[in-house]
């Protein structure tokens, strides 16, 4: 008598992995581009990548001809795309590492890819593993894998998402929703009415400092174009990885490291702005605060690492300038290169980098931690609860700059803390049950969650994570990637919530 309603399925898994078929694709043709790299080099390695690229494109494309938009994405299936990508994309990427010998495990293997793509820059290559294995040097890995390692540097910067938009504006609205799932871009600003052209103008402006570091880079002697391209590609992803095992410190020159510099600390600035700057529209980025305010804690870092230097290890002041510079930055903008031993340093400039380690640059750069506007909204609530407490009966509002924060906006920002505190904790507990010192599980925990790299004690800047065992690897790979898409769009999956309630009427 009565006809049950129609009911529509909250996750539409065709669409889900129709567009995750689309980003398969395109990683088909980076394959395609390696091999052809591979080929021209003679590598023995070539086929890998030739065989490799029509396996993945066949399975995109098995993907892809199921997608149906039959609406726009709804918020469930972007947390499930977002993450979903990142992990295909990772386990498909670790097959040339594991296919080449390199490495003698697909752990190995995976967590290299991992932390390339969320550009944290930990790296198991130089070190032995648990099983004996040797793994070998940087510098003796083939041509082919270190351009890969710093093209998933470079595309996971900005994000492969990012750039399908960019390129795919069929996803509609949708696209949106991805966009602010993998990046903190549109927490900011809006460049463009609609959000793949808003996509596009970053990756064009993304591009163009690359080139640009390339340039500054490569016109040096001690760096051809293969050194200059990767390192171009590292920087600007703020990732890490380096074609030397001594990383920058190898190529032993101050041009390069003041460069790098400069371009560490552009690229924790917000892509947002430097569009505005490009533009010329100055007073837009000299009045945004979130810029000033990082600027302030890399001149205060910078300053106080240099004179502790200076005072402490006998270094002149231009040696003492130039090491702390580049490390405060490095580690600042979670960049994670070294020139210098850290690890060596007197407790004062160690105690610096350390607070280092758990804050991050701007929204909407390529850095990962924690960021600056969230360090700036906390420190304004403390602010206001300490006002609040002087005076019971005042209505202390919490602001930044000229706005006023909104309760839902404060409580995000510290539902954000708590979970970063809680899963760097659950990190640390896992390396200090696997055996770890303090110091180490502590450390190898927040620089893998702030996607930083090298950490202290056994994972220091002259070390690697070879050593870890392989549930550690799979733990901490865990913790790359919650911490590159900022928590929330991996941690929900884990919800009873999401899962719950699948139909509607």
């Amino acid at each position: 008598m009565f006809k049950e309603p129609k009911t529509t399925p909250l996750i539409n898994f065709s669409q889900v992995f129709g567009i995750i078929g689309f980003f398969l694709m395109f990683l088909a043709g980076i394959f395609l581009v390696l091999g052809l790299f591979s080929l021209a080099w003679t590598e023995s390695m070539r086929w890998h990548y030739l065989i490799l690229s029509p396996g993945t494109l066949v399975i995109g494309g098995l993907l892809f001809w199921r997608f149906e938009k039959r609406r726009d994405l709804q918020l469930r299936e972007v947390f499930l795309i977002v993450t979903l990508t990142w992990l295909c994309i990772s386990f498909l990427g670790a097959i040339p590492f594991y296919s080449s010998g390199a490495v003698s495990t697909y752990t190995d293997a995976f967590f290299e890819t991992m932390s390339g793509l969320t550009t944290t820059g930990a790296t198991v290559f130089g070190g032995v593993t648990t099983g004996g294995f040797q793994n070998p040097d940087i510098e003796s890995l083939p041509r082919s894998l270190l351009l890969w390692r710093s093209m998933l540097h470079w595309f996971g910067g900005m994000g492969f998402i990012v750039l399908s938009i960019a390129i795919l504006p069929m996803l509609g609205s949708g696209g949106m929703h991805l966009f602010q799932a993998e990046s903190s871009l549109l927490g900011t600003d809006k460049l463009m009415p609609r959000f793949h052209q808003t996509a596009k103008t970053l990756w064009l402006v993304y591009v163009g400092i690359t080139l640009l570091h390339f340039l500054t880079l490569w016109i040096h002697p001690s760096m051809d174009w293969f050194h200059a391209l990767n390192h171009a590609f590292s920087t600007l992803a703020t990732g890490g990885f380096s074609t030397l095992d001594a990383s920058v410190g190898g190529f032993n020159s101050v041009y390069i490291d003041v460069v790098i510099t400069l371009f560490m600390f552009l690229a924790g600035v917000n892509f947002i702005l430097h569009f505005r700057l490009l533009t010329g529209r100055f007073s837009i980025v000299t009045q945004n605060r979130e810029l000033r305010f990082y600027t302030l804690v890399a001149l205060v870092m910078v300053a106080g690492i240099s004179l502790s230097l200076w005072f402490t290890q006998h270094h002149s002041i231009g040696e003492a300038f130039r090491y702390g510079a580049f490390q405060a930055v490095s580690i600042l903008t979670t960049t994670g290169y070294g020139t210098n031993d850290y690890a060596v340093w007197p407790i004062l400039p160690l105690f610096l980098l350390f607070i280092l380690f758990f804050t991050g640059s701007s929204t909407g750069s390529t850095s990962g931690g924690i960021k600056m506007t969230r360090w700036m909204i906390v420190l304004r609530v403390m602010g206001s609860e300490i006002r609040q407490a002087v005076h019971p009966r005042a209505v202390v509002p919490v602001r930044v700059g000229d706005r006023v924060l909104t309760d839902k906006a404060i409580r995000t920002v510290m539902s954000f803390f708590a979970i970063y505190l809680l899963v760097f904790a659950f990190g640390s507990f896992i390396m200090t049950l696997l055996g770890f010192d303090i110091l180490s599980a502590v450390s190898a925990s927040i620089a893998c969650i702030g996607n930083i790299g090298p950490a202290f004690g056994e994972f220091g800047p002259t070390a690697n994570y070879a050593v870890v065992p392989s549930v550690g690897k799979w733990v901490l790979s865990f913790l790359m990637l919650i911490g590159r898409l900022e928590i929330l769009a991996v941690i929900v999956l884990f919800s009873r919530d999401f899962w719950s309630h699948y139909q509607r009427p």
